[in-house]
């Protein structure tokens, strides 16, 4: 019920987060609006300034220039007042000059009326633009406060609502975990079930195959029927068909991680259970008719009584339903794996028929189980009253009970299991988009899941500090020397190489002289076990010569000749030596031997130590060759990359030359086109002031004819 009131909170949200989402949708895109409306008006404003500026320059240059022409015009009315004051003198001889001073004056006049009149307009039109920008620009700044106001109350809707829906995500989210923790934790009691009842299989099928071989007829002391020998072989099969039952259960529950969005059209291993349960379907329609056939030639022995005949029948009703029943679950768990690969094949309301109907075949299970149970233990009772039963048939009879039961505690604790979370199971195995929309696919799911570790582990590396920057300089002086430290770290590999080898060849030499040591040490004892016999021996001979006194003469001259002709036995602390009669001259041989021996060993070890001195110098000096080699190719190469950059860089300055000397010339050109405009305006204003100096020059004039006049 928990599970179904918070998937029925999750949809309201949903709804409201719809809604409210495109509400937000809109309030921005007014927002955006308003935005580029207020972007437009400033636009605008900034162009009516600009054009105001301009106004007011043109307004300030006519000013000017019309005080110029008003200043002008006084003194040419001051000059023509005394023009006029002194003409009333000589206006007889001067009318002829007054005709032309007043046409003069009528120039002027209609001239000064047009400036004026233009400078009127001028002030109406700047007057009129003045006013016009000034409420322009009070409407866009109302308007402007007003849009202000707007989006700041919009932004503060967002606001809110971002934080309202990112604290619902943020509890939807932990609530997912959590169920889907729970369907974790539901998936490994179900894989636990499921090997109780595997393992409870194996048993029943596998003491069933014994009881064939030993009831009605022993298999030890006589043969059993053909259908049984063929029923017997296939219940031996029993493990390859239960077994996968296991496994598939067992990738199902590894494929379910907190990673994986764990819904039916995700859970792609469904389809390997249930492809598994069908194949041990098969296998139970494959036995069951030997399995019927057998229960009906045991009630035609002679052994078998009526009560054991009635035992068998009901037996005999009891597996055919445990058949129909796994038939059910086959075809429930199929319908449930159908969305992991045709999801059009089962549409996710009708989930909630599938998994009731799961639960109930799963309580008809458990009570098939039950029925077999009582039915065998009658069975069995029974079969131990038979004068010929055996205590090898008590013993299975027993064991074939025991597994009995083992498959009806654990078909009453699945039943159990699924009843209690089927609503669980309906909920949250159920989840996906409104309105029967597609889920996401499998393949599509993993790809998610996979980009999804990748962003999270790109996220965690662009969290680590970035580790400090070498220069360029130090960097390539310890490229060449990790590149001559690589040259000789390979000739010192090259260098212990070949001590391992001479290593070697040494421990080869150590074992042959530890044999040979060995050898001489036997050698050694057997030479003292002789020296010791012979002692015995002389022993004995010194008694006889005691107890036989006669003939001492000649035994003595027998004893001299003797030591003169062969060696004479010495013992000491040390051992035992045997010497001749020259051993003065035999220690002088050994001595030379030894000393000739010890001298040429010393010079070996001396010629060795040399020999590999030298090895050890070329193989560095090898080492070095090859390091100035390769650090000759290196600056061969960088001597190459270098002449490149220098073709480059001259390329570069023959290009930036004639860039220069373009613009130079072009600098010269415009300043040549510079000069000549200020060469045309001199003349202007040359020309201008000769038109002022005329003026002038005919205003004198005229003054001076007023003044004669």
């Amino acid at each position: 019920m928990a599970a179904a009131e918070l998937q029925g909170k999750y949809q309201k949200l949903a709804q409201e987060y719809s809604k409210l989402r495109a509400q937000n949708q809109v309030l921005k895109k007014g927002v955006v609006d308003e935005q580029a409306n207020s972007a437009s008006l400033k636009e605008q404003l900034k162009m009516k300034d600009q054009s105001l500026r301009k106004l007011q320059q043109e307004m300030d240059s006519l000013t000017f220039r019309n005080q110029q022409l008003a200043k002008r015009v006084e003194l040419l009315q001051d000059e023509l007042a005394l023009s006029e004051a002194r003409g009333k003198k000589n206006k007889k001889s001067v009318e002829s000059s007054s005709q032309l001073s007043q046409e003069q004056k009528s120039v002027f006049n209609e001239d000064l009326q047009k400036k004026i009149e233009e400078n009127e307009r001028l002030h109406i039109l700047f007057f009129e633009a003045d006013e016009q920008h000034k409420r322009l620009e009070a409407e866009l700044r109302s308007r402007l406060e007003v849009l202000e106001t707007d989006a700041a109350q919009h932004q503060a809707v967002v606001d809110s609502l971002t934080k309202k829906y990112t604290e619902t995500i943020e509890k939807l989210q932990n609530d997912k975990a959590k169920l889907e923790l729970k369907l974790r934790d539901l998936a490994g009691q179900a894989m636990a079930f499921v090997q109780e009842l595997v393992t409870a299989l194996l048993n029943f099928h596998t003491y069933t195959e014994q009881k064939v071989q030993i009831f009605p007829v022993d298999s030890a002391t006589d043969i059993i029927s053909p259908l049984n020998q063929k029923f017997s072989q296939y219940l031996h099969e029993n493990a390859s068909y239960v077994r996968p039952l296991e496994e598939g259960m067992l990738h199902l529950f590894e494929s379910i991680t907190e990673d994986t969005v764990t819904v039916l059209e995700t859970t792609v291993k469904l389809k390997a259970f249930s492809e598994h349960l069908a194949s041990y379907l098969g296998f139970l329609r494959k036995i069951l008719p030997y399995q019927l056939k057998s229960l009906e030639e045991e009630c035609e022995s002679s052994l078998c009584t009526a009560a054991l005949r009635a035992r068998n029948m009901e037996l005999h009703r009891d597996m055919k339903r445990l058949t129909a029943v796994f038939e059910k679950l086959h075809t429930y768990v199929s319908l449930l794996a159908l969305p992991s690969t045709r999801p059009e094949g089962l549409l996710r309301t009708n989930y909630n028929f599938v998994f009731t109907n799961i639960a109930a075949s799963l309580h008809g299970f458990h009570d098939i189980l039950k029925d077999i149970s009582k039915h065998y233990s009658q069975k069995a009772a029974l079969e131990q009253e038979v004068p010929t039963a055996t205590q090898k048939l008590i013993t299975t009879n027993d064991c074939i009970l025991s597994s009995v039961a083992a498959l009806t505690n654990g078909a009453g604790k699945m039943a159990s299991f699924f009843s209690n979370n089927l609503d669980h199971f309906t909920t949250s195995l159920s989840y996906g988009p409104k309105g029967g929309a597609e889920f996401i696919s499998p393949l599509s799911a993993e790809c998610m899941l996979q980009y999804k570790k990748k962003a999270a582990a790109y996220m965690k590396s662009l969290k680590k500090p970035c580790a400090d920057s070498v220069p360029y300089e130090e960097a390539l002086a310890n490229r060449r020397v990790l590149l001559s430290s690589t040259e000789s770290r390979e000739g010192l590999a090259q260098q212990v190489q070949q001590s391992l080898e001479k290593i070697a060849k040494l421990e080869q030499e150590k074992e042959h002289w530890m044999l040979e040591a060995q050898l001489a040490k036997i050698k050694l004892e057997k030479e003292n076990q002789k020296l010791k016999n012979s002692l015995s021996g002389h022993l004995t001979e010194t008694i006889q010569e005691h107890s036989v006194l006669p003939n001492i003469a000649e035994q003595k001259k027998e004893t001299t000749e003797k030591g003169l002709r062969e060696p004479i036995k010495s013992t000491s602390l040390i051992g035992m030596l045997t010497v001749t009669t020259d051993n003065e001259k035999a220690p002088d041989a050994e001595s030379r031997e030894d000393l000739i021996k010890t001298h040429y060993m010393a010079r070996i070890a001396e010629l060795t130590s040399h020999l590999q001195l030298a090895d050890s110098k070329s193989v560095h000096f090898h080492a070095e060759c090859r390091a100035l080699a390769k650090r000759l190719s290196l600056a061969e190469k960088s001597k190459e990359s270098l002449t490149e950059e220098l073709k480059l860089a001259s390329q570069n300055i023959t290009r930036l030359q004639d860039e220069l000397m373009t613009t130079k010339r072009s600098y010269e050109d415009q300043l040549s086109m510079m000069s000549d405009h200020l060469c045309s305006m001199n003349e202007t204003l040359t020309k201008q002031r000769e038109e002022i100096d005329t003026l002038k020059m005919t205003s004198k004039g005229n003054s001076k004819k007023s003044k004669n006049r």
